[in-house]
């Protein structure tokens, strides 16, 4: 499986942070709202592999940070609480396009704004990345909504 950039697992952090992960009690379904609140994201799962609509998972073919949201909230992934509450309230969306995609930017602007030791961060992220990797799940497209 191809891995996400290492901030991704700071998004998904965000988005268990917001609330914005929304599982669905029938089913093998979820949503995530995006940090803007202006999109949301299906993920599905069967057995060991997910499906997104999610830009990173959809188009780059890594697990964007709604799945890697999702594998926390399933316990899958792990996830230090503490650390995710540090990251609540960015809005990952403005500063994606502020930084030009250049995620690492972005991140390290989050955390000297926020006052989140880095190196802590990063750890905890380097944690789930590894164990994602170990994994045997397996990521693919979701289906898109026709607009």
């Amino acid at each position: 499986m191809k891995m996400p950039p290492i901030e991704k697992v700071f998004e998904a952090y965000s988005a268990l942070a917001d609330g914005r992960v929304n599982m669905d009690p029938d089913g093998n379904k979820a949503t995530v709202t995006s940090s803007d609140q202006t999109k949301a994201y299906t993920i599905t799962w069967e057995d060991h592999h997910y499906a997104s609509d999610d830009n990173a998972t959809y188009w780059a073919g890594y697990p964007g940070y709604p799945v890697i949201a999702v594998l926390m909230e399933q316990g899958i992934l792990p996830y230090d609480r503490e650390l995710a509450g540090q990251f609540k309230s960015v809005s990952w969306k403005e500063l994606n396009q502020k930084y030009k995609r250049n995620y690492e930017k972005a991140a390290r602007a989050v955390m000297e704004e926020k006052g989140i030791n880095a190196d802590t961060a990063y750890a905890s992220a380097e944690q789930v990345l590894k164990i994602l990797q170990s994994s045997d799940l397996t990521v693919g497209r979701g289906k898109r909504k026709k607009a």
